[in-house]
């Protein structure tokens, strides 16, 4: 437990609770440490703390549009980096039809995350049927490919020396969210024998972002069966129940799918809207004082953000506050739908994000002034 300075105070207009019946004419800011989960004080402001009128420097909100990468990679290794640290990894992989050789990522788990098409998946534990929406979770050590892609796109989340567990969720339960059970593992069935031949095959290893190249007499992905409780799983995001709550906008937090020691990856799934007339109804401004944030849009329509489609990825980087788009902002507690329509998936980092050559190839450089409209 950290021993933080903590005393909580009220001083001149305020809300007494957080995200609802702010003061008139005010517009509530978090200040927040942990990523939402320590000390935070709201501020309320005269004007809307995104309202910049110019913006000069590297620290900046960042978006890519990840759509217009088009070129096919043979392997996943070889897909381009959009963000990274030392602790995470993510890529934008255009698969191939047939992968001719098998992976196995050494530094650490994958997680892919299917945005477009679909694929048969064979791996160490068997075979599985992938497609649009799926997570698949590779642990670290896992051989696989995949095989009979069709315009299969994947978002590559790597935990980089670390390992995917789920999320503790408290008083919720073990089965709010989704249930474990709702977990797919692979298969060893007819299709999963059928791909065992007795032909070469070459299994690529990546080793401290190094590439080793091991050659078989036979398919190695030969197993006659396992039991344990390590496996890739799978998840569609058609499968996650939202936490909701009528009276209040609970933050991205609460709607996280896995954990890795320094970064979470959350999914936002269609949800219906606070019904309380005094609630917010669209994400709170905020200064996420320690945590990078990167949002991939899956699917759907994005209310909070003004000309973005799917495909495309924002990065708000530790430093300064962000929140919704301005026109977004006229609806805050007011929604012409019930509920939302959107998939997105969050990755939260600890560690300062660099940008890889993928996403600077197709960047939205005017992003940056999207808060200035009206």
């Amino acid at each position: 437990m950290k021993n933080w300075i903590e005393f909580p105070h009220r001083e001149g207009e305020t809300s007494r609770q957080a995200h609802c019946d702010l003061p008139p004419g005010t517009y509530e800011r978090e200040l927040g440490r942990e990523g939402f989960f320590g000390p935070a004080t709201h501020m309320y402001h005269a004007h809307p703390p995104t309202g910049w009128s110019d913006w000069d420097g590297p620290l900046r909100p960042r978006a890519f549009d990840l759509a217009r990468l088009t070129a096919t990679e043979a392997s996943p290794f070889l897909a381009p980096d959009i963000l990274y640290n030392s602790h995470v990894r993510m890529r934008f992989w255009h698969a191939p039809q047939h992968m001719d050789h098998l992976v196995r990522n050494a530094d650490g788990d994958d997680l892919l995350f299917v945005h477009t098409g679909t694929a048969a998946l064979y791996c160490d534990y068997g075979h599985l049927d992938i497609a649009a929406g799926d997570y698949v979770l590779l642990p670290r050590g896992t051989m696989w490919r995949i095989d009979q892609a069709q315009q299969f796109t994947a978002l590559l989340i790597e935990a980089t020396n670390s390992a995917y567990r789920l999320p503790d969720k408290g008083m919720l339960g073990p089965h709010a969210i989704f249930d474990p059970a709702m977990l797919d593992v692979p298969r060893i069935d007819d299709v999963f024998r059928a791909q065992a031949t007795e032909d070469e095959w070459k299994v690529r290893i990546k080793r401290r972002g190094q590439i080793s190249t091991v050659t078989f007499p036979f398919n190695p992905l030969d197993a006659k069966g396992w039991k344990g409780n390590l496996s890739a799983v799978r998840i569609n995001v058609r499968d996650i129940r939202p936490l909701m709550s009528h009276r209040y906008h609970l933050p991205p937090s609460a709607h996280t799918t896995f954990v890795a020691d320094r970064f979470v990856v959350c999914t936002f799934a269609p949800r219906l809207f606070e019904t309380d007339p005094g609630a917010l109804k669209v994400p709170f401004f905020h200064d996420n004082l320690d945590y990078d944030e990167v949002l991939f849009y899956h699917a759907g329509d994005f209310f909070s953000r003004d000309n973005i489609h799917p495909g495309m990825m924002s990065f708000h980087p530790c430093g300064f506050t962000h929140g919704p788009h301005p026109k977004a902002l006229t609806r805050a507690f007011e929604q012409p739908k019930a509920a939302t329509d959107e998939y997105a998936v969050m990755i939260d980092t600890r560690d300062t994000l660099e940008i890889g050559t993928g996403a600077a190839s197709v960047e939205w450089a005017g992003y940056v002034n999207s808060w200035m409209g009206t």
